[in-house]
């Protein structure tokens, strides 16, 4: 079986169907969505709204982002405390979190935070960020010995994850394996192509390629420029030229 596994659409629709394509071209029979569908992007309630109308369907697993859980859970000191950290993020929230309706923000406040899946003889855990938070980064450059510590008390034989946009991946000294799937809608990679990732699974073993696909990116950089918040520019810039993951 052929798994696809996406995750940091960040409201990108061009993006998403242009992987949705491409995992249509590569014969994907599941569907793993590891969170962060809307924020600051250029169609946030586009991207919602699809995940919305397949949630019922045999063939996908979906699992909260933190941006996802911001948005859901959003107040004017979740505002002010993002705002300190990264003002142009805070900005996007509270736009997203006007754009997007009561029913739009229930679905994503209501998505497990986690879990776990079992498909021909292999036990999947996924997450967003890593097994212990939701925000907790697992980075190309991370060492092993950090990997490991933050799998504590995980006994899936693969870990799936995303949140930094970057894709890479890891084979512990338990022979557990962890796999960030990268970003469909804002991937921070030299080329911003959409990255998301192939699983081949047969008979409890598996194989993994990360895929990057070509997408309209200035269409999609337009259209989050003239949301018209502030900083929604530098936002759009990002998108065809990644250079910092927060402003």
């Amino acid at each position: 079986m052929k798994i696809a596994v996406i995750s940091d659409i960040h409201g990108n629709m061009e993006a998403l169907n242009a992987v949705l394509e491409d995992i249509k071209e590569q014969k994907c029979e599941r569907l793993f969505v590891l969170g962060d569908y809307a924020m600051a992007g250029p169609e946030p309630k586009s991207v919602v709204d699809y995940f919305m109308n397949r949630a019922q369907e045999a063939d996908i697993d979906m699992i909260q982002g933190n941006t996802d859980l911001m948005i859901a859970d959003y107040n004017d000191g979740l505002y002010d405390f993002l705002k300190e950290k990264a003002p142009v993020m805070a900005e996007a929230l509270t736009n997203d979190v006007s754009i997007l309706d009561e029913g739009e923000k229930e679905f994503l406040k209501h998505l497990p935070a986690q879990k776990e899946v079992f498909i021909d003889g292999v036990k999947f855990l996924l997450v967003h960020g890593s097994p212990r938070k939701n925000n907790e980064d697992i980075l190309p450059d991370l060492p092993l010995s950090m990997v490991e510590e933050m799998l504590e008390g995980v006994d899936t034989q693969v870990v799936l994850c995303g949140h930094t946009h970057i894709p890479c991946g890891f084979q512990t000294t338990k022979k557990q394996t962890v796999v960030n799937a990268g970003s469909v809608g804002r991937p921070f990679t030299p080329e911003p192509k959409s990255c998301y990732l192939v699983i081949t699974v047969t008979d409890g073993k598996y194989a993994f390629e990360h895929r990057f696909v070509e997408y309209d990116k200035q269409t999609a950089s337009d259209k989050l420029r003239k949301r018209g918040f502030k900083g929604s520019e530098k936002l759009a810039q990002t998108l065809l030229d990644p250079k910092e993951r927060h402003f």
